[in-house]
């Protein structure tokens, strides 16, 4: 006969997907993510509109314009909102639609090198956090109680 499994709850508790650790987790890839997507990306479509509206990617052909704006919104707005955990799985989701479709229509060109690297990197880190949510250490958990 196999050995008797035993509850040990320290092993449960940095394992368990509500734990502390797994909480921590979720904080750090939400600052990295979010943080990191704002300061390269938001922050130039926010302080250089007027002169990416007349020339940006129009992948889905609905004109550079609004194309410009949900890509504001979504590396400008949501960014932020994924880095605070304030609406997390939807600011994520916007954002992962955003980077899916760079990384599908426009950098479509090259397999590695470039920034596909980079895509890859975040359409992982913020489709994680669709799936998770934002965590215990999140503005959803202290509004809603839910990440």
């Amino acid at each position: 006969m196999p050995p008797a499994i035993t509850h040990n709850s320290r092993m449960t508790k940095s394992a368990g997907l509500g734990s502390n650790a797994s909480d921590f987790g979720l904080l750090v890839l939400r600052l990295f993510c979010g943080i990191n997507l704002f300061a390269r990306h938001g922050v130039e479509k926010i302080t250089h509109f007027s002169q990416m509206s007349s020339h940006f990617p129009n992948p889905l052909h609905i004109g550079s314009h609004a194309s410009l704006i949900y890509a504001l919104i979504s590396d400008g707005i949501c960014s932020l909102l994924v880095a605070v955990g304030l609406g997390t799985r939807l600011a994520a989701f916007i954002v992962f639609i955003n980077i899916g479709v760079v990384f599908y229509f426009v950098d479509h060109h090259t397999l590695f090198g470039g920034q596909r690297e980079l895509l890859l990197l975040y359409i992982g880190g913020f489709l994680a956090l669709v799936c998770t949510g934002g965590g215990r250490f999140s503005l959803d958990m202290k509004f809603w109680g839910r990440s």
